[in-house]
């Protein structure tokens, strides 16, 4: 087990305390011992932390300064590690400790895996039992597919991903390096195109060939269950370090930038564009054909129609919930607002006219 003054070197924070100490790995403020580690990256939580029997807390130096002139002299009794960024601190700190209980998994191809003979399955790969690869598939190296996932023709996926059981992959897919990809995933179905031909005497929705593919970048995370859907006719797109939260529908032609943030169930129509660092709450949804700037921030359960233009701006229209009883009554004032406002403007006329 590593020392503070080891962890101190390894994560450059810097250290207050005794650099000697083991540490056995991370716990949250409330149930942290003396051999463990703690963080504390919100104000509201000083108090907390203070009271917490961690043996070391990850802190900003102004709470750090916070806690020291608030102890009642018991400052001294853990270790510090100062950071500007304590939240992002424990987060690799939290990876270092947690590479000892990470499954890992060993080249090999299990008996029961079918490979097509014209892909390339470099012997660092782990192939799952029951896993499909069909032909044309290129794997880098170190690649693991665990069972039931089926990876389709002339597909590529990048060196050290992950792929988690019953994950499926469309033909001419490609998916980045570092890549985690969970369990139930589909990435490159068909998206949802159809063109209506009806008439008095009926008709069809005639389906609109999506010939396009997806194009996953490096270090993608994609939550259990999520889909992506494959472009109509050029991709769909999911910049390099984006994060994507389970069961989110992406659709076709989508294309998100960078380092992206989108939470659970939330939902992007066809042919959105995203920018780089946007953070996307849970159930957001968007409608298509519309552009997001760079570091756009949307709360969870909001509907975005029109296109943001401007970066860095935040945006939410979650309705506050209320007793039904209490929303019967105001759902009945918003059917009525647009007469309310007809009288209105009649009345400010006939002010206007009268002086």
């Amino acid at each position: 087990m590593p020392t503070a003054i080891e962890l101190a070197e390894q994560f450059q924070v810097s250290l207050v305390g005794d650099g000697s100490l083991v540490f056995q790995g991370l716990a949250p403020l409330e149930q942290a011992h003396s051999d463990q580690i703690s963080f504390l990256a919100n104000p509201l939580y000083r108090q907390q932390a203070g009271d917490s029997r961690a043996g070391a807390l990850i802190v900003s130096k102004a709470d750090l300064e916070f806690l020291d002139a608030n102890s009642g002299g018991n400052f001294t009794r853990r270790v510090y590690f100062v950071a500007q960024n304590p939240y992002a601190t424990f987060a690799r700190m939290a990876q270092h400790f947690s590479k000892a209980s990470t499954p890992t998994y060993a080249p090999g191809i299990h008996p029961s895996a079918v490979i097509d003979s014209s892909a390339i399955v470099p012997p660092s790969c782990h192939i799952g039992p029951f896993v499909q690869i069909g032909p044309g598939v290129k794997l880098g190296e170190r690649v693991s597919i665990l069972g039931n996932s089926s990876i389709a023709r002339d597909s590529v996926v990048g060196e050290d991903t992950v792929i988690y059981p019953s994950t499926s992959i469309y033909y001419r897919a490609t998916v980045g390096k570092r890549c985690i990809i969970h369990s139930g995933v589909v990435i490159g179905a068909d998206g949802f195109g159809f063109a209506p031909d009806f008439s008095a005497a009926g008709g069809e929705w005639v389906k609109i060939p999506q010939t396009g593919s997806v194009m996953i970048g490096d270090d993608v995370e994609i939550g259990a269950s999520t889909t992506i859907d494959r472009g109509a006719m050029s991709d769909t797109v999911i910049g390099s370090g984006t994060k994507i939260d389970n069961q989110v529908q992406i659709a076709h032609n989508v294309v998100i930038g960078q380092c992206c943030v989108v939470a659970g169930c939330a939902a992007i129509s066809g042919s959105t564009k995203i920018g780089n660092f946007c953070i996307i709450g849970g159930a957001a949804n968007f409608a298509g054909h519309l552009t997001i700037a760079d570091r756009t921030t949307v709360s969870g359960n909001t509907s975005i129609i029109r296109s943001i233009a401007e970066p860095g701006q935040h945006f939410t229209g979650v309705y506050p919930s209320m007793l039904h009883s209490a929303w019967e009554k105001n759902a009945a004032i918003l059917r009525g607002l647009d007469k309310i406002r007809q009288r209105l403007r009649l009345l400010d006329k006939n002010k206007n006219t009268e002086s």
